[in-house]
């Protein structure tokens, strides 16, 4: 009793501390961001006039997230959140029941496309949105849009960020662009299906685990891929951070072909701190390219 007492208290003083939480002429604007990519455009687009928080800690797989007190209570005192509904229902719950402020789900921005299973559209949405680097330009000038709103006398500060965010995201959608032009090989082996939004490039892409980076193979699904593997000459399978690599792992294994990295970007972890969206998808673009002889 003495524990959940001290945990309502905790959230309320939490909750009193910002009851003004517009942010507009009171310093930088707070803004909670769902996870990681969108922490990044946000930050960009906001540069120092707001402070942005990430509901996903680092190291955290943010499918799986469970909020805080402290979490919670970042969301009521935001003057904006960004964040992506369907894709962490606990994120969507406690926005429903606590935010205060502006909100801005990005699922309304891009145009999410449909999960892909064995070449056939499923009737649920890949959230991966970021994984496509011009549908991640549309959520920064989204967010140059919100900010403007909350605090007009930096709209057009806003308005460059975003600006500048959309160039490098473009000279990037390029480079995928040309680097996955001509390859020898067009079909990648993930370990989870978070990689959909890639095949705007000419790639295919085959699961260990479908969409959930939780679930577990079938003895069918690696009898598959490794039939796949051999016939298409398919030299690595990518497991990805932030989950256990032991599915891809033991596939590469058995089949003798290499076990990679391919970094879904949902989080940075301890060996990618010091990286940020743009230098984790450029070395991915690398490890497809030696992957797929390109």
């Amino acid at each position: 009793m003495i524990a959940l007492l001290s945990a309502l208290a905790l959230a309320t003083t939490g909750c009193a501390a910002f009851s003004d939480n517009s942010g507009a002429g009171d310093g930088p604007i707070q803004v909670a961001a769902a996870f990681y990519p969108l922490q990044y455009v946000t930050q960009r687009v906001a540069g120092d006039l707001a402070t942005v928080e990430n509901l996903t800690q680092p190291g955290k797989e943010p499918h799986d997230l469970e909020l805080t007190i402290k979490e919670t209570a970042e969301i009521v005192d935001a003057g904006l959140v960004v964040y992506e509904s369907g894709f962490q229902p606990t994120v969507d719950d406690a926005i429903d029941q606590n935010s205060t402020g502006d909100v801005l789900d990005v699922a309304d921005v891009v145009h999410l496309v449909p999960f892909r299973e064995h070449g056939v559209d499923s009737d649920e949405t890949d959230p991966h949105f970021w994984q496509d680097p011009l549908r991640l330009a549309d959520v920064g000038d989204a967010v140059a849009k919100q900010l403007s709103k909350i605090d007009p006398d930096h709209a057009h500060d806003y308005e460059t960020n975003a600006a500048d965010l959309r160039s490098d995201l473009e000279t990037l959608d390029r480079d995928y662009a040309n680097g996955l032009t001509g390859c020898a090989r067009d079909t990648i082996v993930v370990s989870h299906d978070a990689f959909g939004y890639l095949q705007k490039y000419g790639l295919t892409m085959e699961a260990i685990l479908g969409l959930s980076p939780d679930s577990e193979p079938t003895p069918a699904d690696l009898a598959r891929l490794q039939d796949l593997i051999g016939k298409d000459g398919i030299t690595t399978v990518f497991s990805e951070t932030l989950v256990s690599r032991a599915s891809a792992d033991a596939l590469a294994r058995d089949m003798g072909v290499r076990s990679e990295v391919l970094d879904p970007i949902e989080g940075l972890s301890d060996q990618t701190s010091g990286e940020d969206y743009l230098s984790l998808m450029r070395s991915n673009l690398s490890a497809l390219e030696q992957a797929n002889g390109c």
